[in-house]
C-alpha cells in the first residue's frame, strides 16, 4: 500500500499549480494534477486528469475515485473591466472556475479526507479590491469566506483549510494582452512574486508542521499591501 501523502491539484499545466506539483513531487508526495491541456510532467508519481473545470457538473463524477490527503485549488482565471463596461460573462467564468469548481471540489472531497487532511485555496491579494478588477476580487474574497467557514466545520477532524493569497505573479496570466488596460504594479520589492514563492507557501501549509494554522489567508505580496 502506498503510504504517501496525496494531492490533488487543479491548475496543474502551468504559472502556480505547475510549480506547486513540482514542489509537491520533490517532497516526495503522490499528485494528481487536474488540467485541461496535458501537465508537463514525466514522473512515476504524478498522475493526470484531463478535465475542464468549466463543465462543474461533471467534477464530482470525476472525482469520485480519489481519496487525496490533500486539496489545492490552484486553476485560476483573469478578466479585467471597470464599472460601466462590465463584462457579465466574464464574472460568472470567474466565479465558476475560482468558487463554483471549489465548492464542488471540497464538497466532494472533504467526507474523504482523512484525519489532519489539508485544504489549500489560491487566493489573490486582489481580494481586498482593486480598480478594474472588482469583479476577480469579488470570486477570491468568497474563497476567503469558504475557506473560514470550512476550517470551523473541519476543525474537530484535524483538516485545515487555508489561502495563499499571492500579488502579481510571473504566470502566463501575467502577460495576458486582454488586461492592457489594467496593467499589473510591481511590488515594492522590485520584482513580480515567483511561482516557486507560492509553491513553497502552499507545502507549508500542507506540512505536519502547519497543523494549528486554518481559516487564514497568507498574503505573499512583496510589500504591495503595505
Amino acid at each position: 500500500m502506498d503510504k504517501r501523502p496525496h494531492a490533488l491539484v487543479t491548475g496543474a499545466s502551468s504559472g502556480i499549480g505547475a510549480a506547486i506539483v513540482e514542489r509537491l513531487l520533490r517532497d516526495g508526495w503522490r499528485v494528481t494534477g487536474i488540467s485541461r491541456r496535458p501537465a508537463p510532467f514525466e514522473h512515476p508519481a504524478f498522475d493526470h486528469l484531463s478535465l475542464d473545470l468549466g463543465e462543474v457538473s461533471g467534477i464530482a463524477n470525476a472525482v469520485a475515485g480519489i481519496a487525496p490527503t490533500a486539496l489545492v485549488h490552484a486553476a485560476g482565471m483573469l478578466k479585467v473591466g471597470g464599472l460601466g463596461s462590465l463584462d457579465h460573462d466574464d464574472g460568472a467564468a470567474m466565479w465558476r472556475l475560482h468558487v463554483d469548481v471549489a465548492e464542488r471540489l471540497a464538497n466532494a472531497l472533504a467526507p474523504r479526507l482523512p484525519q489532519g487532511g489539508r485544504i489549500v485555496l489560491i487566493g489573490s491579494r486582489t481580494a481586498s479590491g482593486a480598480a478594474g478588477r472588482g469583479q476577480y476580487a469579488a470570486t477570491k474574497a468568497a474563497l476567503v469566506a469558504l475557506a473560514r467557514s470550512w476550517a470551523i466545520e473541519l476543525a474537530p477532524r484535524g483538516v485545515t483549510v487555508n489561502v495563499v493569497a499571492p500579488a502579481a505573479t510571473e504566470t502566463p496570466m501575467l502577460k495576458d494582452p486582454t488586461r492592457a488596460n489594467v496593467a499589473p504594479k510591481l511590488p515594492p520589492i522590485g520584482r513580480f512574486i515567483r511561482p516557486e514563492e507560492v509553491a513553497h507557501a502552499v507545502a507549508f501549509l500542507l506540512s505536519p508542521e502547519a497543523a494549528a494554522i486554518t481559516g487564514q489567508q497568507l498574503v505573499i505580496c512583496g510589500g504591495s499591501s503595505l
